[in-house]
């Protein structure tokens, strides 16, 4: 998210796809960027972990992985985030090999921001720039329940 707004704030055209995020999902992310004229799409069922059907969570998944592709070779948008990406692919939805080629033939300067855990190692290989983050002390832990405007 910083560096969405980051990018907002240089008159930067930015999008967000979100792969895992409910279809309906208000959180305060999409708030604040509807707020702002950014366009944050969500297009998953929510957890998968807690999915009903995993075949339609894949198939959701795969479905705006195709859209992704648009977006990014449309060359409209300076970024694209493709937010709990790594999660189709750690899960075997989404061919990574298919995500290599569609980024390395990206508009020239286009910046592609991926996000989430268990990012599949030939990713990692072909990415210019690796971050991992990792909780060291949650006050879920604790038993205090996700609040808003923190977690959501």
């Amino acid at each position: 998210m910083g560096v969405l707004m980051r990018a907002w704030g240089r008159d930067m055209k930015v999008v967000m796809l979100q792969f895992i995020k409910h279809t309906t999902a208000n959180f305060g992310e999409q708030r604040a960027a509807a707020k702002m004229g950014i366009t944050v799409r969500a297009m998953g069922d929510g957890f998968t972990w807690r999915s009903q059907d995993l075949d339609a969570s894949a198939d959701l998944a795969r479905a705006l992985w195709e859209d992704a592709k648009e977006v990014i070779n449309a060359g409209e948008y300076d970024l694209v985030i493709l937010d709990e990406f790594t999660y189709p692919m750690h899960y075997g939805w989404l061919p990574v090999e298919d995500v290599v080629e569609a980024l390395t033939n990206r508009p020239e300067m286009q910046h592609v921001i991926i996000t989430g855990r268990h990012a599949p190692a030939e990713l990692v290989e072909f990415a210019d720039l690796v971050t991992e983050m990792n909780v060291v002390k949650h006050p879920y832990d604790a038993g205090i329940k996700a609040q808003p405007g923190i977690e959501f």
